[in-house]
């Protein structure tokens, strides 16, 4: 058998520029987390938790875009781009699916705290934007 070494590249876009999707596995197909990348096929990558998934999905990320530069096919480019947003494109309304377990502790929680689940839903993500914001994790 013939092994070839590809060469690491740099991409044209970097891997934060792309959208990902992290999903828990199913315990009886051994738990952790899937990584995928909706713009490059190809690129899927698991672990435990869902930073190591992160972490394997930066590894997978290089090696496909590797991978096609050395074969000479393009690159997809991400297909969510920040610049193509403006405020007057941000409605205020947002669809989520949420597994069922998740909307029964919302709910729950909403109930305990007096507020609405939409109230609850837009604390936490206040929350989790402003500790963004403020460069902690």
């Amino acid at each position: 058998m013939t092994v070839k070494t590809i060469a690491k590249v740099k991409p044209t876009f970097p891997f934060e520029a792309y959208s990902h999707v992290v999903s828990p596995i199913n315990a009886a197909d051994g738990g952790g987390f899937m990584f995928t990348m909706p713009d490059i096929p190809g690129v899927l990558a698991d672990g435990a938790t869902e930073l190591e998934a992160i972490a394997d999905g930066r590894e997978a990320f290089t090696a496909t875009v590797s991978a096609l530069v050395d074969m000479g096919q393009e690159v997809p480019a991400p297909a969510f781009n920040v610049d193509d947003f403006t405020p007057a494109s941000a409605s205020g309304k947002v669809l989520a699916r949420l597994p069922r377990s998740m909307h029964l502790q919302l709910t729950a929680r909403a109930k305990t705290e007096g507020v609405s689940l939409n109230s609850l839903v837009l604390a936490f993500i206040a929350e989790g934007l402003g500790r963004r914001n403020a460069g902690n994790p």
